[in-house]
């Protein structure tokens, strides 16, 4: 179409503020506490003093708090990390008695936010990882998690791998889940062999029984296994644990001899 300017993505931020943040625990379809009992068995394993003396650990791009609370009834103090002020609300309302410090920053900032040596285990999930703009930033988050972790540290990142194949034609059209009042949709749109653009769509059903479509878009990196492995091992890692599935599992440890 003639003088048609294709819309850019939204920010990250922009993305889960104005749509995400409000559907954001809705949308894996389970309780809250379910997920957080799910998370606890997963970081169990790598929480190396699991109880009172578990250590820092910090949960970067914490969301409504998944993760965040499951370290902490592992008995570690932990600082919840995301770009989102309405998931960070959603995090403190649940805090109570737990060991949680909440921080309103971008994942790039953990230099200025944790002591080098400091942290006992570091964690990136969900699809956390992703939502950075370029490899560059990525390796340089690794360098910075390595730096921040005290050796024998953990290093726990789950993502995505949006770099193995295409969905082709209508395949691209993902339900993520729908009742009575909801409906989600994503659509990913591969616009380069490093991108992919992904839409939201989430019909709401209003208090007069029709239909609002609400809809936003964002970039997501797509970030091969092997090229993740070479940059934790590059960032002074070593690979202690990579699982396959929905979402890859990738642990790494920083070296007990890894200088200071």
């Amino acid at each position: 179409m003639r003088g048609y300017v294709k819309p850019m993505p939204s920010t990250v931020k922009t993305h889960y503020d104005n749509l995400l943040a409000e559907h954001y625990d809705w949308m894996f379809a389970v309780p809250f506490d379910a997920k957080v009992a799910e998370q606890k068995a997963l970081l169990r394993e790598f929480v190396s003093a699991a109880g009172p003396n578990a250590g820092l650990a910090v949960d970067l791009g914490c969301g409504s708090g998944f993760q965040s609370v499951a370290l902490a009834e592992l008995g570690c103090q932990v600082l919840a990390v995301d770009v989102s002020e309405k998931l960070l609300q959603q995090l403190g309302a649940r805090i109570a008695s737990r060991n949680i410090t909440t921080r309103h920053a971008d994942l790039l900032s953990l230099d200025c936010l944790v002591a080098a040596d400091s942290a006992s285990t570091v964690v990136c999930m969900g699809d956390t990882l992703t939502h950075l703009t370029s490899r560059n930033e990525v390796s340089a988050l690794f360098r910075s998690v390595c730096r921040a972790l005290m050796p024998g540290g953990q290093f726990v990142v789950t993502y995505r791998d949006l770099a193995n194949g295409e969905l082709q034609g209508l395949d691209r059209f993902i339900p993520v889940r729908g009742d009575e009042r909801r409906v989600m949709t994503c659509f990913l749109e591969y616009e380069s062999p490093e991108t992919v653009v992904v839409h939201d769509l989430i019909n709401v059903r209003e208090q007069d029984g029709n239909w609002t479509l609400h809809k936003s878009s964002y970039r997501k990196l797509r970030l091969a296994i092997d090229w993740i492995r070479e940059q934790l091992i590059a960032a002074g890692f070593s690979i202690t644990l990579q699982r396959p599935g929905r979402l890859v599992t990738i642990a790494a440890t920083k070296p007990s001899s890894a200088s200071r």
